[in-house]
């Protein structure tokens, strides 16, 4: 870690598009990460950090027990995202419809809404 770096143990909890993070002695989460926007590494062995597009130089770092949890943790942390899963909705929703001809989104009313198509991107 950099001189300025400060080293605290947390535990995480990941929901949905969140990471939250607790005091090891508390059950109510000090704070929470919004997964959007943001780079998952694997730095060492054992060490994976979180850094976001809009604080590059802002780096949040953790350790796992084994390196086999930081890699199920990493893996875990980049499906975590709306983007990750709308890319996999378009994904499906092609390959489902190349297979049975039929959009699988229709029967909802949403075969023809934008914010699904490739090309689409709002913010």
């Amino acid at each position: 870690p950099a001189a300025s770096a400060v080293l605290k143990k947390r535990l995480v909890k990941l929901v949905v598009n969140f990471l939250f993070y607790f005091r090891t002695d508390e059950a109510e989460p000090i704070g929470a990460l919004l997964l959007e926007h943001c780079k998952i590494t694997k730095e060492e062995e054992n060490v994976f950090s979180i850094s976001f597009i809009e604080e590059p130089e802002r780096k949040y770092c953790f350790e796992c027990a084994t390196e086999e949890q930081c890699l199920e943790w990493v893996e875990a942390l980049r499906r975590a995202s709306y983007e990750f899963l709308r890319r996999s909705l378009i994904f499906y929703r092609n390959e489902i419809q190349k297979m049975t001809g039929k959009d699988p989104l229709e029967q909802y009313g949403i075969s023809e809404e934008a914010r699904f198509q490739l090309g689409a991107h709002r913010q």
